[in-house]
C-alpha cells in the first residue's frame, strides 16, 4: 500500500485511510492504486464485511494532485484512477465515507456510490470540473441528477462552486451531520453495524438496490472517462490549469 493510503482490517471492517496530509490528501497514481488494492482486497476477503473510507476531521480529499495528475494523465482506461473508480462502482460490499473538511472533485463523487456518508460540519465539497475545463466523472452526471434533481445537480456541476452540508444533504450525498468529534467514531459505529448483520442479506440488500443503474453507471463511467481524456488536451483546460499555478483568474474569453 502507498505510505497515503493507511490499510487496517479489524471486526470485519476494512479501514481506508487517506494519509497526505501536507498536501491535504490530494491523489496521486499511487494512491489510487492503493485505494483500488485496498477495495479489490476486501471484496475477495470472506472475513471482510464493510468498508470504513474516511480522512482526518479537517481534511478528506482535495481531489486530484493536479501536478501529478498532469505530469502522467489517465489516458489509458486500465489507469489506477480510472480503476479506482470502477471499483468502487461495482463494490458489492457496503461502503461507509466520513467526510470533514475539504471534499473537492473526486473528494465528493466517490461519495455517490457509498452506501452511508457521515460528514461533520466543516465538510465543505465542490465539483469544479468545469471550472477546469473538463468534465465530471464517477458516474456523477448520470448519479447526482437522480439523487439531487436536475436543477440542484446542475448548480452543483456546472457553477462548480464549494457549498456545504446543508447542500449536500439536500442532494442525497450526505446521509447525516455528526459533530466534528464523533464522526470518525459514528462511522466506525455505523461499519460495525453493517459488519454484524447477515452479510448475504446485506449484499444482495445492495445489488437489488443498484441493479438497476449498475450497467448504466459503469457505461457512463467509461463515456466520462473519454470525454475527460480529450477534455484534459483541451486549450480551455490548459488555461484552467495554467492559470492554477500561476495563481491568477482564468481566461476563457477567447473560447467559442
Amino acid at each position: 500500500m502507498s505510505g497515503h493510503v493507511l490499510v487496517e482490517t479489524k471486526e470485519r471492517v476494512t479501514r481506508v485511510e487517506l494519509a497526505r496530509l501536507d498536501k491535504k490528501n490530494a491523489l496521486t497514481q499511487e494512491m489510487y492504486q492503493a485505494l483500488g488494492d485496498a477495495l479489490a482486497a476486501a471484496e475477495a476477503d470472506p472475513q471482510v464485511r464493510a468498508v470504513l473510507v474516511h480522512g482526518k476531521p479537517d481534511c478528506f480529499c482535495s481531489g486530484n494532485d493536479l501536478k501529478d495528475f498532469l505530469e502522467r494523465p489517465p489516458h489509458a482506461d486500465a489507469s489506477p484512477s480510472w480503476r479506482f473508480l470502477r471499483l468502487i462502482a461495482g463494490a458489492a460490499k457496503p461502503l461507509v465515507a466520513a467526510v470533514g473538511g475539504p471534499a473537492v472533485g473526486i473528494g465528493t463523487t466517490m461519495l455517490l456510490h457509498c452506501d452511508l456518508v457521515y460528514a461533520a460540519p466543516n465538510a465543505r465539497f465542490q465539483l469544479p470540473f468545469i471550472p477546469l475545463g473538463l468534465v465530471p466523472e464517477a458516474a456523477s452526471t448520470l448519479l447526482l441528477p437522480l439523487t439531487a434533481g436536475y436543477q440542484r445537480a446542475a448548480e452543483l456541476l456546472l457553477l462548480g462552486q464549494p457549498f456545504g452540508t446543508a447542500k449536500a444533504l439536500a442532494a442525497g450525498i450526505v446521509t447525516e451531520v455528526i459533530p466534528e468529534g464523533e464522526l470518525l467514531e459514528y462511522a466506525r459505529q455505523a461499519a460495525r453495524a453493517l459488519a454484524a448483520l447477515p452479510p448475504a442479506s446485506v449484499r444482495l440488500t445492495k445489488q437489488l438496490m443498484k441493479r438497476r443503474l449498475a450497467q448504466a453507471v459503469a457505461e457512463r463511467i467509461d463515456e466520462e472517462g473519454r470525454a475527460f481524456r480529450e477534455r484534459l488536451a483541451s486549450p480551455e483546460a490548459k488555461e484552467a490549469m495554467t492559470a492554477f499555478f500561476e495563481k491568477r483568474k482564468p481566461d476563457f474569453s477567447k473560447f467559442s
